[in-house]
């Protein structure tokens, strides 16, 4: 039987040891990759072509949420488990639209990890009981993730990396290098992004960015979680 590739995406070097030294510890899995942000997860999934991807939800250069959308984009049966502290139910309904097929918090990941990747490598989805009642939750109360999210769905891909990059405090020529375009290309993506949401300065495209959930700003800290412990 062929190893199970698992590719791990993590902005933290001893989280994602603690989350290899778990993974490893099954016979037949195997890690392919590592990535610290979710640019590199992406590239490096189409190149590695893994059967299973740990996304990190709040990452630099490309968050979790667009990571996943890109990478199911790219290959559809890239099985994408999101590992996260947020327990937001919009976020965790809006990675589920996204495409991914398992959602489980950091603090769980001791106890939950191992038997999550285990159900995606058999074709199904994984959501722990406490990501279950937050989904069921919604449903009962009738919200849909297109009600949540008006906004984002007029903006395309690029649009919402461009926004990333300028919520962590990218200028526009810093942009245009990071997205391989010229710096023209970057303005008018800029200019597109500030006109749609009808915003006027920097500042005001943070705060909404934040508020509507378009990106997430700041890092998380792996805190005194399993996977910690595991690395440690």
């Amino acid at each position: 039987m062929a190893a199970l590739r698992i590719l791990v995406a993590d902005d933290h070097e001893i989280v994602r040891r603690g989350i290899c030294a778990l993974l490893t510890s099954r016979p037949g899995w195997e890690i392919c990759g590592e990535a610290s942000d979710g640019r590199d997860a992406v590239e490096k999934a189409k190149k590695l072509r893994p059967d299973v991807t740990i996304l990190d939800i709040s990452m630099p250069r490309l968050n979790g949420l667009e990571a996943t959308r890109q990478l199911i984009a790219h290959d559809p049966h890239n099985k994408v488990l999101v590992l996260s502290i947020n327990a937001n139910q919009q976020v965790v309904e809006e990675v589920l639209q996204a495409g991914a097929r398992g959602y489980i918090f950091k603090s769980d990941a001791g106890k939950d990890l191992v038997e999550a990747v285990d159900a995606l490598r058999q074709g199904k989805p994984y959501f722990n009981s406490r990501v279950s009642d937050m989904v069921l939750d919604g449903f009962l109360r009738g919200r849909t993730v297109s009600s949540a999210y008006p906004v984002p769905e007029k903006l395309t891909a690029r649009e919402r990396e461009v926004i990333q990059l300028i919520v962590e405090g990218q200028s526009t020529k810093e942009v245009a290098t990071t997205l391989g375009v010229s710096v023209k290309t970057a303005e008018t993506h800029r200019s597109n992004v500030m006109r749609k949401l009808q915003v006027h300065s920097v500042s005001e495209l943070v705060l909404f960015a934040v508020r509507n959930n378009i990106v997430q700003i700041g890092r998380e800290t792996p805190g005194p979680t399993n996977v910690g412990s595991v690395a440690a």
